[in-house]
């Protein structure tokens, strides 16, 4: 019998879920959640109990009960930084989650609820490739100043499943590739992979790297501290400025790729120039990573909600394609790649990670 997979992404103000039959999906199903709801819970993760009904009854509306599951695996969240795989949820996992401690985000909800639903089963709870996957080299690590070390956080999930998609393409493993991925979406993280490994990427949360269309990337650190020590000065304001309130949002007042795509036909001078100077960072910051590869490149992907602009993917591989074939794989398919990897999991249990690793 083809096994079925429950795959779990809280996000803030939703939880997607989706259930595969092997890799074709059952159903995907986005459940929203109406704020007046979630204003009754002191903290995200008072929710649990919340969300673990909702999603026990779109599985009964879609007549199935987690006893027709083989395994449920959860969005990983914020934990101790560890290397790419699929992990399973044990109470350390859950200890670190649940505590917050190394950050709050409705994706620590993920494993959770994975185990919440998984144990009332009696089969496995997995999670794959969190935001937290560090397998960055030594010298990476360095900023330029000892109280200051680079931290990896970026879109490991969709960088490790479109790169073994772009592998199996190439007719060859993952393991045995040096690739460039340049996930562009909400925040743009662009990873160097050696051989099954990112070695190096941009901290796509914290600022770094390429601006985005909400995020303001890497700012000259003289007029950063300008804005920290301005009178008024707000950590708050300025983190927002940073990772909430920057990139297109900032110069355009929209961050809508596709309105600025409209306005950009129109014929507004403005924002072509903002998207083509976000275009030009990204293909800036593949070049740094072609640095690190030491310009042995097997392929650059461009993925990502972003890589469906053309115009956009265009111009960053006018910048960037004589160092090697340009691979396009638009969009982010998180529910698809969880399942991928739980397939994989379960074909071999060997490879299933122990947290911490």
């Amino acid at each position: 019998m083809t096994p079925h997979i429950l795959a779990i992404n809280p996000g803030s103000t939703s939880t997607k879920i989706a259930v595969f039959a092997g890799d074709e999906p059952v159903f995907v199903e986005t459940i929203r959640h109406d704020a007046t709801e979630l204003a009754g819970f002191g903290h995200i993760m008072d929710q649990e109990g919340y969300r673990r009904e909702l999603i026990l009854a779109a599985l009964h509306r879609h007549g199935l009960a987690v006893t027709d599951l083989a395994a449920v695996i959860g969005r990983g969240g914020l934990m101790r930084p560890i290397p790419g795989g699929t992990y399973a949820v044990n109470e350390a996992m859950l200890d670190d989650l649940r505590s917050c401690r190394f950050g709050t985000h409705a994706s620590n909800l993920g494993a959770i609820l994975a185990r919440d639903l998984a144990d009332e089963a009696g089969i496995p709870a997995l999670i794959a490739d969190p935001v937290v996957v560090d397998e960055l080299g030594p010298l990476a690590r360095y900023s330029g100043h000892p109280d200051i070390s680079r931290r990896s956080i970026f879109h490991a999930l969709n960088h490790k499943a479109v790169s073994r998609v772009a592998a199996a393409e190439l007719g060859r493993p993952y393991e045995d590739l040096r690739l460039i991925v340049a996930h562009m979406g909400g925040g743009v993280s662009v990873g160097a992979h050696d051989r099954g490994r990112v070695v190096d990427v941009n901290n796509a949360l914290d600022g770094d790297g390429p601006f985005s269309p909400e995020r303001s990337g890497g700012l000259p650190a003289g007029s950063l501290v300008d804005w920290c020590f301005a009178p008024g000065a707000d950590e708050a304001e300025i983190r927002r400025r940073i990772t909430g309130r920057g990139g297109f949002l900032a110069y355009l007042g929209t961050a809508d790729g596709l309105e600025i795509d409209r306005r950009v036909t129109a014929g507004d001078e403005r924002a072509r120039e903002v998207r083509e100077a976000m275009a030009y960072q990204v293909a800036k910051e593949i070049g740094a990573m072609a640095a690190v590869l030491e310009g042995r490149i097997d392929a650059v992907i461009l993925t990502g909600g972003l890589a469906h602009d053309g115009d956009l993917v265009d111009t960053v591989s006018r910048r960037v394609s004589f160092l090697a074939k340009i691979m396009v794989h638009a969009g982010e398919d998180e529910m698809g790649a969880l399942t991928r990897a739980a397939l994989r999991a379960l074909d071999d249990p060997g490879t299933i990670r122990t947290y911490p690793a």
